[in-house]
């Protein structure tokens, strides 16, 4: 039984990314706390460039820990308005702060409802680490 933090406000991809709905309509992306678990200790994070379109589940950026390197697919289709460049030097933040200082990167959706309509609850997201 995983004890992953899943944050009910959130939605998530089937590939371990979260989606945040910010105020000003941006949504914020990262990997969830069940998937730096996996992962464990991450050394490298690789984000899109700022500016760069990108669909729905397509990949965008790499995470890479001692154990393994893993693709990073955006959740929602948009254009990338901000990355974490803190992760540059301190990769480790997606570790210890998965939704808040290890977030990867901000878009400005294109498709929002639809794309959204995609993803999964925190019920669901929760009931699909319970069956891996």
């Amino acid at each position: 039984m995983s004890k992953s933090n899943i944050p009910a406000d959130l939605k998530y991809a089937k590939t371990h990314e979260w989606a945040r709905v910010e105020e000003d309509g941006t949504i914020t992306v990262g990997i969830t706390d069940h998937a730096q678990e996996l992962l464990g200790d991450l050394v490298f994070v690789e984000l899109p460039d700022e500016g760069q379109e990108v669909e729905a589940e397509e990949q965008c950026a790499v995470v890479e820990s001692v154990k393994a390197a893993s693709d990073i697919y955006s959740p929602v289709a948009g254009e990338v308005i901000a990355i974490n460049s803190s992760l540059n030097d301190s990769p480790q933040l997606v570790n210890s702060g998965p939704y808040d200082d290890g977030w990867l990167f901000k878009l400005k959706p294109t498709n929002l409802k639809m794309d959204l309509a995609q993803l999964l609850s925190a019920a669901q997201y929760k009931e699909q680490i319970q069956n891996e």
